[in-house]
């Protein structure tokens, strides 16, 4: 199922995809895609729901976050061995975890701001896990029985505040548009092959980034496995899982986003994303 969060921003109400690609009201069934109720008892009970009978939703409205108010944003760093070479990196040998705040998530068509003291922002096309049951010690055989879908990530990253200004990641990681996800929660059961997606990433109609999941260091299932050997996982919490090379650092010389650009994202089964970069209003 492809679920998303339509309406203005603050009022999003939850909906679905019909088999017609017409968006269904779920507010009815479920509050929203919060932690509350991003479950399997849910899932199950959206699916068992004839879409067709529920109140149909223009499609000219705004999408927002597919989901919203995790209790955890984790990412993951250098998960792609061109990415870790272009940044003068070594590949991790085991998982790099950081936190992005969850004030960072926004909708994937709404606006990329440069923060006021930001000279170097970026960009990075992802693959974000959502979990969808509590998940401690998981086996790595096992994670998929604790995904409950996956959505685009575009984890945006202020390069100097996150490699210049001390210690962690997430001072650059976290600005107030630096998460958008979506357009939609794809439910787990209709991606065939997680590992087998192509992600890519368009600036300005001019390809940036293009990868797969079969060229990461460590795959999903590695990575919840190896998380919640050190922290418990709880539905709604995020993962997003890397970004393949092709980012503005890895330039030469680095080539970061500038008020106006567009970039277009697409991953196969999950959408895509466009988003405009503007330069945040000072008066």
């Amino acid at each position: 199922m492809k679920l998303l969060r339509v309406g203005e921003l603050g009022k999003e109400i939850p909906a679905v995809l019909d088999s017609e690609n017409k968006i269904r009201d779920l507010s009815k069934i479920v509050q929203d895609f919060n932690p509350d109720y991003l479950n399997f008892n849910i899932l199950d009970k959206i699916k068992k729901t004839d879409l067709k009978s529920l109140p149909h939703i223009e499609n000219n409205k705004r999408i927002g976050s597919c989901v919203t108010k995790p209790l955890n944003f984790f990412a993951i760093g250098l998960n792609y061995k061109a990415h870790a070479e272009e940044t003068n990196s070594d590949a991790p040998k085991e998982p790099i975890v950081f936190n992005k705040s969850p004030n960072s998530i926004i909708g994937p068509n709404d606006k990329i701001i440069i923060p006021k003291y930001s000279n170097s922002l970026d960009h990075e096309v992802e693959i974000a896990i959502i979990i969808g049951r509590k998940a401690k010690y998981v086996k790595e055989e096992q994670a998929q029985n604790y995904i409950f879908g996956y959505c685009i990530c575009n984890d945006i990253s202020e390069r100097e505040w996150q490699k210049k200004r001390g210690g962690q990641w997430v001072k650059g990681k976290s600005g107030d548009t630096f998460g958008p996800l979506g357009p939609y929660l794809v439910t787990k059961d209709e991606i065939k092959n997680p590992f087998n997606l192509n992600l890519s990433l368009d600036l300005n109609s001019k390809r940036r980034q293009t990868g797969n999941t079969s060229l990461m260091i460590f795959n999903f299932n590695f990575l919840i496995s190896h998380i919640t050997q050190f922290i418990t996982l709880m539905p709604g919490d995020i993962i997003t899982t890397g970004t393949p090379a092709g980012v503005g650092m890895g330039m030469n010389p680095p080539d970061y986003l500038k008020d106006g650009d567009v970039m277009v994202l697409k991953v196969d089964n999950l959408g895509e994303q466009n988003l405009k970069v503007v330069k945040e209003n000072n008066d």
